[in-house]
Order: C-alpha cells, then structure tokens, then sequence
C-alpha cells in the first residue's frame, strides 16, 4: 500500500509540473502529457526510487531521474508532437522533474521503511567492502627469523 500511495503522488505531482511546462509553455496537448508522465513515472519509481536511491545517495538518483526524464521527454515528444524546439522543452521539463524528484527522495527516505534505517540515512545494502588482514599475508623469508621461532 506505501508503494501505491507513494506511486499515485508521484504520478499526481508530476502530471501536474509537466502540464505546466510541456502543456502551457510549450503548447503539448494533455493526453500528450499525461502518456509521458506515466511512462516516466512507472519507469523512474521502478529504477530511480527503488534501484538506484537505496544504494547511493539522494543527489546521484536525482541526478539519474534528471538524464532519465531528459531522454524519455525527449524521446517520447519527438514520437508524440511535431516540435522544433524538443531539446530545450526537453531539458526545461527534465529541470523541473529533477527538483520534484529531489524533494520526492526526501519522502521516501523518510515514509518508506525500506529504504531507510532508523537514523534516516540510506541503506547502503551490500555496498560496503572490507579488507581482510591478517598474518598469513606477509611474506617471510627463511633466513630472517625470530629467536623464538628456532
């Protein structure tokens, strides 16, 4: 239930930042706007909010919803609309997604408890590399030996 709910916020709030941008800005239609929040809001919540936020930190994944709102934007206005300007109608909304995200990460971090421990920090997962040291790993010469190993 946290994932719907979290879901239908995202979808929610960025439906209604790219009509904004895309809708009155650039002059998309709604129907045009409302197919390219889905797919990047099912595509973004699956990779950049459950894959790349609980193993990095808030500003790589929204550094990565950034890149992937860019190219989606992009990519689907240029199948959907007939635009001379989809690069910057592009970079203008993935801005505004990038800052909506931001804030987004924030809520999960703090609602969803899987994705947070109890200090609120990110959950690193089995990122974290040790090194292992012991005395086995030092080379010996024969010749030089303590007088306690004789």
């Amino acid at each position: 239930m946290q994932h719907f709910k979290a879901l239908a916020l995202k979808f929610l709030a960025s439906l209604v930042l790219l009509y904004i941008i895309l809708g009155l800005f650039f002059g998309m239609s709604f129907v045009n706007v409302f197919i390219i929040t889905a797919i990047l809001g099912i595509t973004a919540y699956i990779l950049g909010d459950m894959v790349i936020l609980p193993r990095s930190s808030n500003m790589i994944a929204t550094a990565a919803d950034f890149g992937l709102a860019f190219l989606l934007i992009w990519f689907l206005s240029s199948i959907l609309t007939i635009g001379d300007n989809l690069i910057a109608m592009s970079i203008a909304a993935a801005l505004g997604v990038a800052l909506f995200e931001y804030l987004f990460h924030l809520y999960l971090l703090r609602n969803m408890t899987e994705a947070s421990n109890e200090k609120g920090t990110i959950n690193q997962g089995n990122l974290r590399y040790n090194t292992e040291v012991s005395e086995d790993l030092t080379p010996v010469r024969p010749d030089v030996r303590s007088e306690e190993d004789k």
